[in-house]
């Protein structure tokens, strides 16, 4: 259903794709729509809770002698993974997301959920609490040069995720690199 709401949305624009059509054109009736998914806006993010509760768990099994923000790099990296034959799809997705007005909007919810998980993970390593300053800054920095990372990636077709947040994510290791280590 994701698939078909995808290529929806990008070939007749978000706001003017209903939840009825996506279901309509999915086989299955509004009630069953709403079951998988709570809003419209929500078929943009996937599965993107889950894929918390999984970079969670990797930046909790980071080996405790492990640079902060190395951590934070590898768990991104294996957040944003996405196997070959998924990533035109995850263009769309990513493109709709960061190009679309309203789930822009929606998009403050699931960066803040984002961000307090890799504040929380700072602040642990820190002994301190999550609401504090730096876990807060670096939460918002890792974010900061993903969304830019995906940005190019969408701009520039040959180029890989991966390499652009390996990239990104070792130049912020660098600059938080005597605060952190």
């Amino acid at each position: 259903m994701e698939h078909i709401a995808l290529e929806m949305f990008s070939d007749q624009g978000f706001e003017h794709t209903t939840v009825d059509d996506v279901a309509h054109a999915a086989g299955i009736g509004r009630r069953t729509f709403f079951r998988y998914f709570a809003s419209k806006n929500d078929i943009a993010w996937g599965a993107f809770e889950e894929q918390l509760v999984r970079m969670r768990a990797v930046l909790a099994a980071q080996p405790s002698d492990l640079p902060t923000l190395e951590g934070v790099r590898r768990a991104v990296l294996e957040f944003n993974h996405v196997e070959p034959d998924e990533q035109p799809w995850h263009r769309r997705r990513l493109r709709l997301i960061l190009q679309t007005p309203a789930l822009q909007a929606h998009s403050t919810l699931r960066y803040a959920s984002w961000r307090e998980v890799v504040a929380e993970y700072v602040a642990e390593r820190r002994g301190e609490d999550a609401s504090e300053l730096v876990p807060q800054s670096v939460g918002h920095a890792c974010l900061g040069v993903c969304i830019a990372a995906y940005e190019r990636w969408l701009a520039d077709d040959g180029s890989e995720l991966a390499d652009l947040l390996d990239e990104v994510l070792r130049a912020l290791q660098r600059g938080w690199a005597t605060e952190l280590s």
